[in-house]
């Protein structure tokens, strides 16, 4: 499945088992119960990527097993006619039974969507609120595309990362890190690698803020990877102006 959703009111996509108290509602949640209303049995969905609380996705991808035989097509308008409002499935198709959507992923792209120069009030986003963060600061988006650059490569991203990340290595590979403007006072951060830490894409995201409005200078980026030093880098951006825009699969 081709999955879309808006993260807001999600507290992210895996189901989160919590006894004795009340569920927290999650993406995956929604879409368990859906399919097997259609399927007529239980089933259990694999997501590609475990995006947080409040984090977007116009791309990701799941899979379930069923014993029961229903044409794709139809399976897409019978979930989506039991899915709310904030969830889509764009498409579906059928796979082997080996293929897993986790470890066949080899990279995923993200879009952290970014307004600039909101200390003027009427520059703040207003009907895209839920999908893009804002700063009161001017930005310049090429000199924090050309920060953006030295992202890319394989490095230890330890400093760009929770403390209690859980992860047994926090070296990531990045195959693509650039800034666009999008519009008048609005800019898009493109990340995409083969994975990914806890919060990694926002501290990238809010270190070329900092390029953008001339804190750092771009190539103090290489620097602060360098030193493993969380504090060196910049804040973590708010959930809301990021969305996983795609995966790959070989």
């Amino acid at each position: 499945m081709i999955v879309a959703y808006d993260g807001t009111d999600f507290h992210g996509w895996q189901t989160q088992n919590r006894p004795e108290q009340t569920s927290l509602r999650t993406v995956q949640e929604v879409m368990e119960r859906a399919v097997t209303r259609v399927v007529r049995e239980p089933v259990n969905i694999i997501g590609a990527s475990r995006t947080d609380s409040g984090v977007h996705a116009n791309g990701q991808v799941a899979t379930f097993a069923s014993s029961n035989e229903i044409k794709p097509e139809k399976l897409v308008l019978g979930i989506n006619s039991w899915l709310p409002d904030d969830v889509q499935i764009r498409a579906i198709d059928v796979v082997d039974e080996s293929f897993n959507p986790i470890d066949d992923c080899t990279s995923k792209g993200y879009r952290y969507s970014l307004a600039h120069g909101c200390s003027n009030p009427l520059r703040k986003p207003l009907f895209d609120r839920r999908f893009i963060s804002h700063t009161a600061f001017e930005l310049n988006p090429e000199l924090m595309n050309q920060g953006a650059k030295l992202f890319e490569g394989e490095h230890d991203f330890i400093g760009f990362t929770k403390l209690n990340h859980g992860r047994i290595t926090t070296v990531r590979r990045i195959d693509n890190c650039s800034v666009e403007a999008i519009g008048d006072g609005r800019l898009a951060i493109y990340v995409s690698g083969a994975g990914f830490l806890w919060n990694m894409v926002r501290i990238i995201a809010g270190t070329l803020l900092e390029v953008g409005r001339g804190k750092f200078e771009p190539e103090e980026i290489t620097d602060i990877i360098a030193s493993g030093d969380r504090r060196r880098g910049g804040k973590t951006l708010p959930a809301h102006g990021l969305s996983l825009e795609w995966v790959s699969f070989d």
